[in-house]
C-alpha cells in the first residue's frame, strides 16, 4: 500500500518582516541585509521574511528582489529559512518572483492580491491567485503559499469566500493567512473559520496572545527586527505570567511610534540600536526621518528601553 504524501508544514516561530537596508544610491545593501538576518537567526528566529510591507517590497523591481534572494542565500542564509513576499500589481511579475523563489528553495511565498484596481470582485481576486498558482506548472508541488491581507494599505481585501475557495482549490499549496488588518475581531473571525485547515498569523503584535490561544504558531512581525524574543513570547507563551506586561509594553511602543511614519521610524530604531545612520535610508515614496525627528525618536526610545540581549 502506497503511503500518501505528507502535507507541507506551515511555519512556526517568529520570521521577522525584514527592514531593507539601503546603500547611498538607495540600492539594497546585501551585506548588511545578510548580517541582519544572521543576527536574528542567532537570537532564535527560525527564519526571516523579505520584501513585505515593512521591507518596502513593492518599491523594488523584480530584478532587485530576485538578486536580493540570491545574495541572501550566497551570504549564508539557508533558503529554507526565507519567506519571500512576491507581491506585485502585475500578475506576470508576481508569477516570475514566485517561480524564482520556489526554484531557489525558499520556505514559502507571501502573496497579496493585485493592488492597483480597487473595488474588484471576489472572483477577480480568486482568478488572480489562480493565475499565479496554476502558472507554476511543474514547480507547483514545491510552492508553499501564504495569503496576505492588509487592506488598509492595498485597498484590496481577502474575504472569507476568497480564502475558502482558494483553500478548496489548492489544499496542499495554501498553508496560512497573514492578517495585518490590525482588527482583533477580524483576526478572531479568521481563526474561528479557518484555523482547522490553515494557520492564521497576525501582524499586529498586541493580538498575538489571543491568536496564540487559538492555535496560531508564530508571526511575521515588524517589531521583531529588534524585539524578536518579546514577539515570540507573546504568541508562544500567551498565558505566561509576564505576558500581560510584555503586551502592554508593546502597545506602549506602538503608541510612541504613532507620531512618525512607521517604516522610517522602525529604521530609525535600527539606526539607533546599531549606531549605523545608514539604516535611516528609505526609498521614495517614503521619506526618511528629519534630523529633528531622529533626535526626538532617539530620546523616546532611550527612555522606553530596548535591550537586544533580552528583547
Amino acid at each position: 500500500m502506497t503511503t500518501p504524501p505528507t502535507r507541507p508544514a506551515a511555519f512556526s516561530g517568529i520570521w521577522p518582516a525584514l527592514l531593507t537596508p539601503l546603500n547611498e544610491d538607495l540600492g539594497i545593501d546585501h551585506g548588511k541585509l545578510a548580517a541582519h538576518c544572521h543576527s536574528l537567526i542567532a537570537r532564535g528566529c527560525p527564519g526571516v521574511t523579505i520584501f513585505g510591507t515593512t521591507g518596502e517590497g513593492p518599491s523594488f523591481s523584480v530584478a532587485e528582489r530576485q538578486e536580493a534572494v540570491g545574495q541572501l542565500i550566497a551570504n549564508g542564509i539557508p533558503a529554507g529559512q526565507i519567506i519571500v513576499s512576491t507581491s506585485c500589481a502585475a500578475l506576470p511579475e508576481t508569477l516570475a518572483l514566485t517561480r524564482h523563489a520556489v526554484e531557489a528553495g525558499v520556505h514559502g511565498c507571501l502573496v497579496l492580491p493585485p493592488f492597483f484596481f480597487k473595488g474588484v470582485s471576489d472572483q477577480g481576486i480568486i482568478d488572480s491567485y489562480r493565475f499565479v498558482i496554476d502558472g507554476m506548472g511543474a514547480d507547483l508541488p514545491k510552492l508553499r503559499l501564504y495569503l496576505y491581507h492588509i487592506p488598509q494599505v492595498t485597498g484590496v481585501g481577502l474575504s472569507h469566500q476568497v480564502i475558502a475557495t482558494l483553500k478548496q482549490l489548492y489544499p496542499d499549496t495554501i498553508l496560512g493567512i497573514k492578517d495585518s488588518a490590525c482588527t482583533t475581531a477580524h483576526s478572531i473571525g479568521l481563526a474561528e473559520s479557518f484555523m482547522k485547515d490553515l494557520t492564521v498569523y497576525v501582524g499586529f503584535e498586541p493580538d498575538l496572545p489571543e491568536m496564540g490561544r487559538r492555535g496560531s504558531t508564530g508571526a511575521i512581525s515588524g517589531l521583531a527586527n529588534f524585539m524578536p524574543r518579546v514577539v515570540d513570547r507573546l504568541v508562544t507563551q500567551p498565558d505566561a505570567p509576564a505576558t500581560p506586561a510584555e503586551r502592554e509594553r508593546v502597545i506602549r511602543l506602538i503608541g510612541l511610534l504613532g507620531d512618525y511614519s512607521l517604516m522610517p521610524a522602525l529604521k530609525g530604531i535600527m539606526a539607533m540600536l546599531t549606531g549605523d545612520a545608514a539604516w535611516l535610508r528609505v526609498r521614495a515614496p517614503l521619506v526618511a526621518l528629519t534630523a529633528d525627528e531622529v533626535t526626538r525618536l532617539e530620546s523616546t526610545i532611550r527612555d522606553f528601553g530596548i535591550d537586544p540581549a533580552s528583547d
